[in-house]
C-alpha cells in the first residue's frame, strides 16, 4: 500500500477534497475576487444570454450561472466534452433540486450539482471548491494562518502515525517531533488519526506517545493558529566515505505565500559556500503552487528553458533563465542574487507530487541535468489553472491553459522517472528505523549526474 501523506489539521473529506489536498488546482494563477466576478454577466458577453437574467434567479441560480459563464468563456484545458451541453444537462438537475422553492433556492443546494457537472467534464485539475474547501486553500495559498500541529504523516498499520515531516518553528517542532517517529497513543489509550484531528479542531491539549526508533516517550502538544507558511530548507547527508558533502533541499510546497524561488537560490548558494558535491532536491509529497516560484526555483539549476502556453485566446511564450521571466517582451525578475549550481543534481518525487513539482522535474529531465527517482507523479503536470471566487464564498479552480514546448511537444500530464522506486508500507516502516530509502539512492545516483559547462550551461560529464 502506497503510504499517503497528510498534514494534521486536513481532515479527510471527500475525494473532491482529496483531490484539492492533492493540490490539483496548482500551477497556481490566483485570481482577485473582483477580477473573476466582473468576467460574469458582463454586458456583451458572447455567451451571457444562455443565462438567466441576474435580477430573477435564486442564488443557487445564480451560483450555477457564475460557474458555467467561466466554464464557456475561460476554459483552456484539454476536454473534450461539449460544455455548453453539459450546462443544458445540469440545469435541468439545478431545476429540480430548487423546484420547491425555486425564487429562493438556497446557494448550497446548487453545490452538490455543480461538483457533479464538474466530474463529468472529465477535466481532473477544474472542480468546485465548497466555502470550507476555499478558505482552507486561501489560508495555504496566501501563507495564512489556521489550527494546526505541524506535521505531516504516512500510513503504518492501518492509521496515519509515522512523521513524514516537521514544519519549522511549529507546535510539533517545538514538542520535539522528528521524521521517522510513530505516534502510538493520546492521553494513554491507542493512537487513532481520528483522535489526533478531533483534538487539533477543539485546542484540547493532549500527551502524545511517541517512539522514536524503538524509544518510548510522551510529549505535550496543544494545536496553535499558526502561519501555513512552509519554506524550503536544507539539510546535509553523508556520502559513502561518511563525508557530510552531499545538500539536500527541501521543497515542501510552492504555495508559501511567496519567497520558494528566493529560498532555493538562497539555499544553493549556502551548499556552494559549504563546498558540497552534490545536491539532492526533495519534492516528495509537495503539491504544487505557483507557477512563478517554480519556475524560478528551478532555474537554479538549468540555465534556461522556454514553455508557450495554449489558452482559448491563443498562444503565448515565456523564456526563464537565470531567477527573471520573459513574457510578451517584459522582464520580470523572480529573485535578487540568483544562483546557478553546475554540480551533480538528483531530483525525488513520489506519487503526491504534483502540478508545479512536475513541471520543475520535467524541466530538469527535459535539460538532462540529472536524474529523477521514485514513483510516477501525480498526474497533473501539463495544465494552469486560475481559483475564481464564486458567489460569496465558494470558488471554481478552472483549467485556462496547456503547455507545449516550442515544438509544440506537450508537457506530460505526469512524470516517469528515471530511477524507478515505488514507495509502500515496506518502506515507511524503514523510515521509522532511520533508513530513507529513496533518498539513499539519490545520494547514489549523483555518482553518475552530470555536471554543467560554467561558460556554455550545457550538459557535460562529470
Amino acid at each position: 500500500m502506497k503510504p499517503t501523506q497528510r498534514r494534521i489539521p486536513r481532515a479527510p473529506r471527500s475525494a473532491l477534497t482529496s483531490a484539492l489536498q492533492l493540490s490539483l488546482s496548482l500551477s497556481l494563477m490566483f485570481s482577485l475576487p473582483a477580477l473573476a466576478q466582473s468576467q460574469v454577466g458582463r454586458p456583451g458577453s458572447a455567451t451571457s444570454t444562455q443565462f438567466k437574467s441576474a435580477a430573477s434567479v435564486s442564488p443557487a441560480q445564480a451560483v450555477f450561472d457564475q460557474v458555467n459563464l467561466l466554464l464557456q468563456t475561460s476554459y483552456g484545458g484539454l476536454s473534450p466534452v461539449d460544455r455548453e451541453g453539459l450546462a443544458r444537462e445540469y440545469q435541468l438537475r439545478l431545476d429540480a433540486v430548487c423546484a420547491p422553492t425555486p425564487t429562493n433556492c438556497a446557494a448550497e443546494k446548487s453545490y452538490p450539482v455543480i461538483e457533479a457537472e464538474m466530474t463529468a467534464l472529465d477535466d481532473e485539475h477544474t472542480f468546485f471548491q465548497t466555502p470550507e474547501d476555499f478558505q482552507e486553500f486561501v489560508a495555504s495559498a496566501t501563507g495564512g494562518n489556521r489550527r494546526q500541529f505541524g506535521v505531516k504523516l504516512a500510513l503504518l498499520d492501518g492509521q496515519q502515525r509515522v512523521v513524514l515531516e516537521v514544519v519549522p518553528n511549529s507546535v510539533a517542532a517545538g514538542a520535539g517531533l522528528l521524521r521517522g517517529d510513530v505516534l502510538t497513543s493520546i492521553d494513554g489509550q491507542p493512537y487513532t488519526y481520528d483522535a489526533l484531528r478531533a483534538a487539533r479542531e477543539a485546542g484540547r491539549p493532549i500527551a502524545l506517545g511517541v517512539s522514536t526508533r524503538g524509544l518510548e516517550r510522551v510529549v505535550n502538544l496543544t494545536s496553535q493558529e499558526s502561519s501555513t507558511r512552509d519554506l524550503p530548507r536544507l539539510s546535509y547527508q553523508a556520502s559513502a566515505d561518511g563525508s557530510q558533502d552531499v545538500a539536500v533541499i527541501r521543497i515542501p510546497t510552492f504555495i508559501s505565500g511567496g519567497g520558494v524561488a528566493q529560498g532555493v537560490h538562497d539555499l544553493v548558494g549556502e551548499a556552494r559556500a559549504r563546498g558540497v558535491r552534490g545536491i539532492i532536491v526533495d519534492l516528495r509529497g509537495n503539491g504544487g503552487g505557483s507557477l512563478s516560484e517554480c519556475d524560478g526555483a528551478v532555474s537554479a539549476f538549468v540555465p534556461s528553458f522556454t514553455r508557450v502556453a495554449r489558452s482559448a485566446e491563443g498562444n503565448s511564450r515565456t523564456l526563464v533563465s537565470r531567477g527573471a521571466r520573459v513574457e510578451a517582451g517584459r522582464t520580470s525578475g523572480i529573485v535578487t542574487n540568483p544562483q546557478l549550481w553546475t554540480g551533480p543534481l538528483s531530483v525525488l518525487v513520489d506519487g503526491g507530487s504534483a502540478s508545479c513539482s512536475e513541471f520543475f522535474a520535467f524541466e530538469i529531465q527535459n535539460a538532462a541535468r540529472g536524474p529523477i527517482l521514485g514513483e510516477t507523479t501525480a498526474g497533473v503536470g501539463n495544465t494552469a489553472t486560475r481559483v475564481f471566487p464564486i458567489g460569496e464564498d465558494a470558488a471554481l479552480q478552472l483549467t485556462i491553459l496547456n503547455y507545449a514546448k516550442p515544438d509544440g511537444t506537450p508537457y506530460p500530464t505526469r512524470l516517469t522517472p528515471d530511477i524507478a522506486d515505488e514507495q509502500s508500507e515496506a518502506t515507511t516502516r524503514l523510515l521509522t528505523q532511520g533508513e530513507d530509502e529513496l533518498l539513499n539512492l539519490g545520494v547514489k545516483a549523483l555518482d553518475g549526474a552530470p555536471v554543467l559547462s560554467q561558460e556554455r550551461g550545457q550538459p557535460g560529464s562529470p
